[in-house]
């Protein structure tokens, strides 16, 4: 990938999981050294400029003189790593390193080509700065993980390198690379960004849209089992009232339900209709989906904008402006991580009721909790208590963080949008929703053993890869397996492709 404007989420993940490698553009350079020549020209002169030769936060009125300018820069940044609690994911921290580099590139932050090559070169070696999770607050950025993301690069910290963490200037060493001496204004520019947040939004995001149409696969496996009505799907029914998500789930569930042989079977069964879990799938889903589309749209805004402080505005001939602004405070991604937290919950919330549905006779009409023997076997009873403690869970962690905000450095940074927090909370819950899927599909499966007509296309074809790895439940057995073999064929997007290609 060639690093310049554009970067889009697809782009992002060929990177981040893909190994892809960056390189910077010409035209990126071009831009950086603009900018650069701007500081320079401040460096020079007697002008006093946040930043590049003031203090941080509430000591931006002391003035720093300039033999002592490197030494502020590296100082920001060894005094700003104290993050706390567990090392955040390698593909976390290479969605970080990606998209502080790409904002870089934008020309508009005043640091040297250096910085954002040594970035790049750590990237493309898959040498990852161990990174806590806590410490940010969202505002001025996430200062605490992206100032141990930039130990990295002075040579300080740890990293991690082929499958060991190592002294950060040990590795650079082994890889031939020299650690950076920050010079004006590098330091802040490091740290001054909502990359934590966006690296951890867009990888929700990406995984997130694979789960909302495996839940919908998930669905239509469970009208199958239960003998559900395919009509409420219908494009006519849903386009009286044509959200665009409704459309795009009704149009999943019937093409995973085209071909069916137990609709026709049932057409005239006596039952009314179906419960809201089944039936209003598209309306539930649809609206999870429409949530997930904005967060796509406000991520594409993000992947393009510079969230340093204080911005550069070059010149000609050196000359330009420099704004301090708040292009670092992270309410845009904020909201939208509580947004998802709430839209991607749903989804598992929906799914432990159509699980209640499979499992419990007087609703199905099938053998208590698809017990073969019931009594001697429990079947899958207890599936539906993880799923209940799952869904719960979510409820805990979709409470918007961004409703939260606590002043810091002295009331100078007197509002703070806890973005973090959502964008964490919204990982664990997409694992919980992950879970829950499986736990449907699982017992979906097994309530198509008792049918004797083969389900829709889509659904048959799912069905049959899900047997694949695991056997019907013919007696008790440990299930744990069973439901972490069916998440690797979630998480992966494999039953989904398998299901859409049929």
């Amino acid at each position: 990938m060639i690093l310049d404007r554009q970067l889009t989420l697809e782009g992002f993940i060929r990177v981040v999981r893909g190994g892809e490698p960056v390189i910077l553009s010409e035209a990126a350079r071009e831009r950086i050294l603009k900018a650069r020549a701007v500081v320079e020209r401040i460096v020079d002169g007697q002008e006093a400029v946040y930043g590049v030769n003031t203090g941080f936060g509430k000591f931006a009125a002391v003035r720093i003189p300039r033999e002592a300018l490197a030494q502020l820069q590296h100082n920001l940044i060894v005094s700003h790593a104290i993050g706390v609690g567990d090392a955040l994911p390698a593909e976390v921290v290479r969605g970080m390193m990606l998209l502080r580099a790409q904002s870089l590139a934008l020309g508009h932050s005043g640091v040297r080509p250096a910085v954002v090559e040594l970035l790049l070169a750590l990237l493309n070696a898959e040498a990852h700065p161990v990174v806590p999770a806590q410490g940010s607050v969202g505002a001025s950025g996430d200062l605490a993980p992206l100032a141990h993301l930039a130990l990295a690069l002075v040579g300080l910290g740890e990293i991690e390198f082929r499958g060991a963490v190592r002294p950060a200037r040990e590795v650079l060493a082994e890889l031939g690379l020299t650690p950076l001496t920050l010079a004006a204004k590098e330091g802040l520019a490091l740290i001054n960004g909502t990359q934590l947040m966006g690296s951890l939004l867009a990888l929700a995001l990406h995984d997130a849209l694979t789960l909302l149409h495996t839940a919908n696969l998930a669905a239509a496996m469970t009208v199958e089992a239960l003998s559900g009505s395919h009509r409420p799907f219908s494009e006519g029914v849903v386009s009286l009232r044509p959200h665009p998500g409704a459309l795009v789930v009704a149009s999943d569930l019937r093409h995973f339900l085209r071909g069916s042989e137990i609709a026709p079977a049932h057409a005239r069964c006596g039952k009314v209709q179906d419960a809201y879990s089944l039936r209003a799938v598209p309306q539930v889903h649809g609206a999870s989906l429409d949530a997930l589309t904005q967060a796509g749209r406000v991520l594409a805004v993000e992947f393009a904008s510079v969230t340093d402080n204080p911005l550069i505005f070059p010149g000609g001939g050196g000359e330009g402006e420099v704004i301090s602004g708040g292009n670092f405070h992270g309410q845009p991604l904020a909201l939208i991580a509580d947004t998802l937290k709430v839209a991607v919950a749903e989804l598992a919330s929906i799914s432990e009721r159509r699980v209640e549905q499979l499992l419990n006779p007087a609703l199905s009409g099938l053998p208590a909790f698809l017990a073969r023997e019931g009594g001697l076997n429990s079947g899958y009873m207890i599936a539906q208590y993880t799923a209940a403690a799952l869904v719960s869970e979510n409820k805990v962690l979709a409470h918007p963080a961004s409703v939260d905000s606590i002043p810091t450095s002295a009331n100078q940074e007197d509002h703070v949008s806890m973005g973090a927090h959502g964008a964490r909370q919204l990982r664990q819950i997409l694992r919980n929703v992950q879970n829950v899927l499986s736990i449907e599909l699982l017992c979906a499966a097994q309530a198509l053993d008792f049918q004797p007509l083969r389900a829709g296309r889509g659904v048959q074809a799912a069905y049959e890869r899900i047997r694949e790895v695991i056997p019907p439940l013919e007696q008790d057995r440990y299930s744990r397996p069973d439901l972490l073999a069916l998440q690797e064929l979630v998480v992966s997007g494999e039953l989904l492709r398998v299901a859409r290609e049929a």
